[in-house]
């Protein structure tokens, strides 16, 4: 595969990513960033956020997802 049919795929890929992103928000789905276990700390002049379970949850989706193609 050359690097312009990559880069026409990353590109529908994202596109792809980018509506089913919608779609779920449209649903109900919570969005990323904002699940529950997810950590924020403000305080007076400041806010800390820490996506644990976020991170998490990207973590398992992108390793199956890499797992399926793999298997190729």
């Amino acid at each position: 595969m050359n690097i312009g049919r990559l880069m026409i795929a990353v590109g529908l890929g994202l596109a792809a990513l980018g509506l089913l992103t919608l779609a779920a928000s449209k649903l109900g789905f919570p969005r990323l960033g904002k699940l529950p276990g997810d950590i924020v700390y403000r305080g007076k002049n400041t806010t800390v956020y820490f996506p644990i379970v976020t991170c998490i949850a990207l973590s398992v989706l992108l390793t199956l997802a890499l797992a399926l193609l793999g298997r190729r």
